[in-house]
């Protein structure tokens, strides 16, 4: 006697191998992680958030290491600036302080609003980068009652969008209200300010 497979079983044997393909397919990204989904800073520098402040994109760019070397004492490398983006989401404005030596650089954020420190006027030139390019520099950010210490990585002009951002040997803490910057030793230079920027930095001895 010879039996024929029924209709039901020849659809349960079509889906069976349905799934086996869609598995072989998507096997890959079924299991791995998708890298839309992970928040990265889409840039050399770093991300942190310090009390209710949002810092994007942080860093310090120095000269090459040889001019480091020799225009600096010791481990703290020669001027730097600290380039990256200040958010502030809150109804409130907000500054962020943090030490350059014995000076006070203060990083006012109106509410609402973000200061770019890559922008023009608002230049925060530090006496000491902290290291030579390609290290770490720790830098104790406060905002509020929040104190959190930052690994801010250290470049130079190896790339040609960075080298336009380093300073000259001779900088020093700086920056004053409206968005320019300025030397404590030099006084203040010129620069164009925009009502979204606002970085300042204050020598508090």
């Amino acid at each position: 006697m010879r039996f024929s497979a029924t209709k039901p079983a020849k659809r349960v044997a079509v889906l069976a191998a349905l799934g086996v393909g869609l598995l072989t397919a998507t096997g890959c990204g079924y299991i791995n992680a998708q890298q839309t989904t992970h928040v990265y800073s889409a840039s050399d520098g770093v991300r942190a958030d310090v009390g209710s402040l949002q810092l994007r994109n942080m860093l310090i760019v120095s000269a090459d290491a040889a001019a480091t070397s020799s225009a600096s004492a010791g481990s703290a490398g020669g001027p730097g600036r600290l380039v990256g983006t200040v958010f502030n989401p809150t109804d409130q404005d907000m500054t962020l302080t943090f030490k350059d030596g014995s000076s006070t650089v203060r990083i006012d954020v109106p509410k609402k609003n973000e200061v770019q420190l890559a922008k023009p006027g608002s230049n925060v030139t530090l006496s000491h980068a902290g290291g030579i390019p390609g290290a770490l520099a720790k830098v104790s950010f406060t905002a509020g009652s929040t104190s959190q210490d930052v690994q801010v990585p250290i470049v130079d002009g190896t790339l040609s969008e960075y080298r336009q951002y380093i300073p000259s040997p001779s900088g020093s803490a700086s920056a004053t209200p409206s968005g320019s910057a300025s030397g404590s030793a030099s006084g203040p230079a010129t620069g164009p300010a925009t009502p979204s920027e606002s970085a300042s930095a204050t020598p508090s001895r």
